[in-house]
């Protein structure tokens, strides 16, 4: 290898942000640290307790002092900090409809606290897109809500919070995946709006951001002919320079969404979409949640030095691209120095739960009742628990738990519970629950026929069953309706208290 090859292969590894498998640091990241790595992402895999993670990180700054620790946690449904037993903070729709920004930022800088303790830097949150589409299929409760006046104020919020705590924040996706019926893990969304649209509802919250000094930004796959009509934004240079870097004025990092995801690379090739990215302005390429090998990361690296090579990528904008990623390593160098000398510095939380998401998710509980008037909650008897499962979003973690059930039998011995899938739904749901107070739990009723179809069966059945909605109360039925505005721990948590009238302390 020729020196400036070499040289490139640093450059080119420096911009990478892969994943891998396993509980501590395999070998080759060890390696790949030394030759100039940049940093890493941490997904639900890589994540056992506290204890565990703060071993990973001190292992990897064992090679690398400043590399960059990154995650995907959104302390809401999408959490991989705690992927095994579910977020025990409410989520940002959870946030965003109790509308207290105090309240938004406390719990960002609760969850900094936590992140920072176990050695992560980087955070892939807050999501900032309006959701003004109640079809969404990826995004729904991962917003704050629909309203972007609401959204921005509450991204401020969230990204001082984070930041306030010692984590730098970025918010996604940029320029706005909220008003869409396409997932982008699955296809290419197009948003249709016009510039003067783009401006005043998807693009406020960023702006927002920018102001409150978020230290990324990350990309969204996603068509906006208004903005460019043939690249998806992740690879168009008019809308992550012309859009975000000159017009909005943001100067720091540009990180790509996950690149295996085929909105790009079914397009474009893995290494297709980064060569791309890179040339379009973004500063880091996301890789690893579904890639998540060295040969993969290897392919990626030496695609970009070839295409300096060839001149496809200009080797100024590749050295811009570390050299804003180090920016961003001597930040997080810096606010980890800051936090260790802080008297607020906290430990890792070990196997505790966060205080202030659960009073969060209490706040954001929201009860709906249609009848005479008469009070039917807390519920009087043991009750049965009957909840209908969608189809599963790939942004969430297949195995983080979610439910009424299991914290209702917590505080009401003897609660029963049964969960349907759209091919596993009986006849009559009701079954099981005879001279029984009954709970039906849904996520994002209005998106689902089948389910609205079994909650419907249920209700002529038993008019008096409660409706408990985890995902966007777009949909209210039932004469009590207990929305809790997302599907976390802490929100199941705070439903069962309502419905049993049982209120411990802590967790």
């Amino acid at each position: 290898m020729s020196e400036r090859s070499g040289n490139l292969a640093v450059l080119a590894a420096a911009v990478l942000q892969p994943g891998f498998v396993g509980t501590v640091p395999p070998a080759w990241v060890r390696r790949w640290l030394g030759d100039g790595l940049g940093a890493v992402v941490l997904f639900g895999r890589n994540v056992v307790d506290p204890e565990q993670v703060c071993a990973l990180t001190a292992a990897l700054r064992a090679e690398r002092p400043d590399v960059i620790v990154a995650i995907d946690e959104e302390a809401g449904d999408v959490t991989r900090i705690e992927s095994g037993r579910g977020s025990t903070r409410p989520g940002n729709l959870a946030l965003g409809a109790v509308d207290d920004p105090a309240l938004t930022e406390e719990v960002a800088r609760d969850l900094a606290v936590e992140l920072a303790a176990v050695g992560i830097t980087l955070n892939y949150a807050p999501d900032v897109d309006v959701n003004s589409n109640p079809d969404n299929p990826v995004i729904g409760v991962r917003a704050f809500g629909a309203e972007p006046s609401l959204v921005a104020r509450h991204t401020t919020a969230w990204v001082r919070g984070l930041q306030a705590g010692g984590v730098a924040a970025c918010a996604k996706h940029f320029p706005g995946h909220g008003d869409t019926r396409v997932d982008s893990h699955h296809d290419l969304p197009r948003i249709t709006a016009d510039r003067a649209r783009l401006h005043a509802v998807e693009l406020a919250p960023f702006r927002a951001a920018v102001a409150a000094g978020v230290q990324a930004v990350m990309t969204g796959h996603l068509l906006v002919p208004a903005l460019d009509p043939e690249l998806p934004a992740t690879l168009s240079g008019r809308i992550l320079g012309g859009l975000l870097r000159e017009e909005m004025g943001f100067d720091g990092v540009v990180v790509t969404d996950a690149v295996e995801m085929r909105a790009v690379a079914g397009r474009y090739g893995l290494a297709g979409a980064a060569v791309r990215a890179l040339t379009a302005g973004a500063d880091a390429i996301c890789v690893g949640g579904e890639h998540a090998d060295e040969e993969i990361a290897r392919h990626l690296r030496d695609a970009l030095v070839d295409a300096v090579v060839t001149g496809e990528l200009p080797e100024e904008r590749l050295a811009e691209a570390a050299k804003r990623v180090g920016q961003l390593a001597a930040w997080t160098v810096a606010a980890r120095a800051a936090r260790r000398t802080s008297a607020g510095a906290a430990p890792a939380a070990g196997g505790a739960g966060s205080a202030v998401g659960l009073a969060a998710a209490r706040r954001a509980v929201k009860v709906t009742d249609s009848g005479s008037g008469n009070t039917v909650l807390p519920l009087v008897g043991v009750p049965h628990v009957v909840e209908f499962e969608p189809p599963h979003n790939i942004a969430i973690g297949a195995e983080t738990p979610w439910g009424v059930a299991e914290p209702l039998t917590l505080l009401v011995a003897g609660t029963t519970g049964v969960r349907y899938a759209e091919a596993t739904a009986p006849v009559d749901p009701t079954a099981g629950a005879a001279g029984r107070p009954l709970v039906l739990v849904v996520r994002d009723l209005h998106r689902h026929r089948w389910m609205r179809e079994a909650v419907d069966q249920a209700l002529a059945t038993r008019p008096d069953a409660v409706v408990v909605e985890l995902g966007v109360p777009a949909l209210v039925t039932g004469t009590v309706h207990v929305a809790t505005h997302s599907a976390t721990r802490a929100a199941g948590r705070a439903a069962a208290e309502v419905l049993s009238g049982v209120v411990t302390p802590g967790w």
